[in-house]
């Protein structure tokens, strides 16, 4: 799930060097997302004896697959104007100290998953830690334009881990969701590249508007959102949601297709990046929906009978 940061100004500390190697909005983002899929595998409230040491050891995981990621890719960092500011890029934390803080984290997380909630759910967020920070990043990311296709099999993971916790096991719904994040992670993150390519070229990296150039990437951009309306329509048709959802659906991702269909016949990066922060609302407000017409629909029902 990848997003663009402001670097900091000033001297940072050292504490706060060691939580940008965390990538904190990418984090908020992936624990927002198994939130909802613990609350969505919940009637009612989930039992915050569970959801909240899951969501903690989740963020613990998840903030160490950033860090080794930086760890991995601090030479291309320092290549490129959007994260040469990074630490591990500008050399203020070592590598050392950064493998050590990404061992750390990742140690704590799985230990606080298997001893607070299951032995299920520490598997699969350990298995999401090595899809993101070894199979991502450091064999598909450097090797094939496809990287963010196959590898965000990954960062889709996250309403599945929190079904998982709440429910022990891995259900069709959790799924479903996990299908919508897979599908919405190309698109975002394709507009974001159309805008930095020139960044992606100088660091060496196949990324799709490098190697096969704009016109196919939007295209790609375009095919890849309708793919996704038609997902998110799902929910609905296995009877996971109700009404408020479809119409939040439909609305949603009908401005979605617009800005990829308007990328795709006149290109500006202004649009590109206008593309790139719907995209990161995009998927807030779908789950918000979803989450909404979770608890409020039976409410609705009641009133239409």
């Amino acid at each position: 799930m990848a997003q663009s940061i402001v670097a900091p100004t000033g001297t940072a500390s050292r504490w706060s060097q060691y939580y940008v190697l965390t990538k904190p909005r990418v984090v908020q983002l992936i624990v927002f997302c198994a939130g909802i899929g613990m609350l969505l595998a919940s009637p009612g409230l989930p039992d915050l004896g569970v959801a909240l040491p899951a969501l903690a050891g989740i963020w613990l995981v998840a903030a160490a697959a950033a860090a080794f990621n930086c760890l991995v890719e601090q030479h291309v960092d320092a290549r490129m104007a959007r994260t040469a500011w990074r630490p591990t890029a500008k050399g203020d934390l070592t590598s050392r100290q950064t493998l050590a803080f990404s061992t750390a984290l990742c140690a704590l997380g799985s230990a606080l998953l298997y001893g607070a909630v299951s032995a299920l759910t520490m598997w699969l967020t350990l298995a999401t830690f090595v899809g993101y920070a070894i199979v991502y990043t450091v064999v598909l990311k450097p090797l094939t334009p496809q990287n963010i296709v196959i590898g965000g099999a990954s960062g889709a993971m996250p309403p599945v881990l929190g079904w998982a916790a709440v429910t022990g096991e891995v259900g069709a719904e959790a799924l479903l969701l996990c299908l919508i994040v897979f599908l919405w992670t190309p698109p975002h993150f394709w507009a974001l590249a159309l805008y930095r390519a020139e960044d992606y070229r100088k660091a060496g990296l196949p990324m799709l508007p490098v190697t096969h150039g704009p016109e196919f990437t939007r295209l790609q951009v375009l095919l890849y959102t309708v793919v996704l309306f038609a997902a998110t329509l799902l929910p609905f048709v296995h009877r996971m949601s109700g009404w408020l959802y479809l119409v939040s659906a439909i609305v949603l991702g009908g401005r979605f297709v617009q800005l990829a269909w308007q990328l795709w016949r006149r290109y500006s990066d202004k649009l590109a990046r206008q593309t790139f922060r719907y995209s990161i609302w995009y998927l807030s407000l779908l789950f918000a929906a979803l989450l909404a017409d979770h608890y409020l629909q039976p409410w609705l029902d009641r009133i239409v009978v």
